[in-house]
């Protein structure tokens, strides 16, 4: 009999814990809509360790009703970014209870608020590094991307925006998880300009778009490849890695990468950059040269061959990469200042001679034909330095290198048309 009137004291604690609920879920909902978030938010959290034994009505209107506290204090701006998340996880906590109950009153209006909290995280997140706060903002990226795992794109312009902060602490965990994720990002974008205000819309498909236009509402079709991302994925992963000491760990990550995606390009360029970044020169020229034999119109590839050349004193190397870059691309400003300031290199030592002649015939006449040298170096740069100043005219170190050579050449009508365009 004793055991009996045990069972029945458990019953009725149960009983009495489940009416109390009841209150504390009423009482947060008036405090709630006479205007007291914070205030429904307390009742609730006083009522959590309860909420596993209550029936699983009452846990969806537990989970419906804290959403809602969270999601009001978030609407006044009170710790907009935590009260967002705060109230997300509510709603998913509510959908998973009556998924398992099968008995579905606040998943609808829930999956919506989701929705809609994502949106919020991702407006703010804007606002966010349009004030220059790019950590908040990526943190909010993040968050936009926990609400909706598929949406993936929202976890790589989280990372990216926690690089553009400097916060690599933050940025690494992120490029790991779109490494593991093998994340690309290639696609395509439908877009069409909207008639109303004149911006471009982006659509779901190609039939979406084509429709808006067939209705009038767009106008101006067209179709754009979005590349991969993957290079500069593990480009970022890589550089953050080096900077923490994790050189092969950076090596193997991009090896692994190459390894799963052989055919993009992007991932080729991406290790060779990690081998200059290591200055291991041979691997570099290795890959580059790999590289080129799928691209050889790649001006960036020949150029940055032409600056290692140059850095080993390899003139002759340096001279052929930078004219093969401008031959690929006539408009490469720093092909054209690189060989200028190649071929300047020249003058050192015919200065360093002259500096050291004496007065004796014999040397007026040396004098005279390094001179000449010297005259010969100043006009081989002429034409690298004017069509660098004409690509780049902005840029005053180039102009004042040019006019430093008209003057050393006594072009005085040159310097004196130059100089008044600066």
């Amino acid at each position: 009999m004793k055991s009996k009137y045990v069972i029945l004291a458990s019953a009725l604690l149960i009983s009495v814990a489940s009416f109390a609920q009841k209150d504390q879920i009423k009482s947060a909902e008036k405090a709630l809509k006479s205007g007291d978030a914070q205030g429904a938010v307390s009742i609730l959290n006083d009522a959590e360790n309860m909420v596993a034994n209550a029936k699983d009505t009452e846990q969806a209107q537990f989970y419906y009703v804290k959403g809602n506290a969270y999601l009001n204090l978030a609407d006044k701006n009170i710790e907009t970014s935590k009260n967002l998340s705060l109230s997300a996880e509510s709603y998913k906590k509510l959908i998973e209870v009556e998924k398992a109950s099968g008995k579905q009153k606040y998943s609808t209006e829930a999956a919506t608020s989701i929705g809609q909290i994502k949106g919020k995280l991702i407006n703010a997140a804007i606002a966010d590094t349009q004030a220059n706060k790019n950590a908040e903002g990526a943190k909010k990226l993040y968050d936009a991307y926990a609400l909706d795992k598929k949406d993936t794109i929202n976890l790589y312009y989280a990372a990216s925006t926690a690089v553009n902060a400097q916060d690599f602490d933050l940025a690494l965990p992120m490029y790991e998880e779109l490494k593991q994720l093998n994340f690309s990002g290639k696609g395509t974008l439908y877009l069409a300009t909207n008639k109303v205000n004149s911006n471009e819309d982006n659509f779901a498909s190609a039939k979406d778009r084509d429709m808006a236009v067939k209705l009038g509402t767009h106008e101006k079709p067209r179709t754009e490849a979005v590349p991969s991302k993957r290079g500069e994925i593990y480009k970022n992963l890589a550089l953050i890695l080096v900077q923490k000491g994790r050189t092969e760990d950076a090596k193997k990550a991009i090896a692994e990468a190459r390894k799963a995606n052989p055919e993009d390009s992007s991932l080729l360029l991406t290790e060779a950059n990690l081998y200059l970044e290591t200055k291991d020169f041979d691997m570099y020229k290795k890959l580059v040269g790999e590289a080129l034999e799928k691209d050889p119109k790649n001006a960036d590839l020949v150029f940055n061959l032409g600056v290692i050349s140059a850095g080993a004193k390899n003139n002759a190397d340096a001279e052929k990469y930078y004219l093969k870059a401008i031959e690929i691309n006539p408009e490469y400003t720093n092909a054209y200042l690189n060989l200028a300031a190649l071929k300047l290199e020249a003058e050192k030592p015919i200065i360093d001679e002259m500096n050291k002649l004496g007065t004796t015939a014999k040397d007026m006449k040396r004098y005279d034909v390094l001179k000449a040298q010297r005259e010969n170096v100043f006009k081989g740069v002429i034409p690298y330095l004017k069509k660098a100043n004409e690509l780049d005219p902005k840029n005053q170190d180039v102009a004042k290198t040019l006019l430093g050579v008209y003057s050393a050449l006594e072009m005085t009508a040159e310097a004196k048309a130059l100089k008044a365009k600066m």
